[in-house]
């Protein structure tokens, strides 16, 4: 896992996770560590954008509040008849 990830998991642990998820549940942050930023969305570049507009020069981590993962892949399948 990377500095970036290390650092913002563990901050949102410690100061965001009891905030957030009472009322932001299923919406987006976008966390800068280092100055101990973050700006919430509910659409996940809006997010990221915001925090950009902030900090021009730095990198962020998307989290999706109340979830494990901020994303999820998935589709609809078919089955196949013989």
């Amino acid at each position: 896992m990377s500095e970036l990830a290390e650092k913002s998991k563990a901050f949102y642990e410690r100061e965001l996770r009891e905030l957030l998820e009472a009322t932001e549940k299923g919406k987006f942050v976008a966390i800068e560590p280092d100055t101990k930023s973050y700006f919430v969305d509910k659409d996940g570049t809006k997010a990221l954008l915001k925090a950009r507009d902030a900090f021009p020069d730095k990198l962020f981590f998307l989290i999706r509040i109340g979830y494990e993962a901020a994303d999820s892949i998935g589709g609809y399948g078919y089955k196949r008849v013989r």
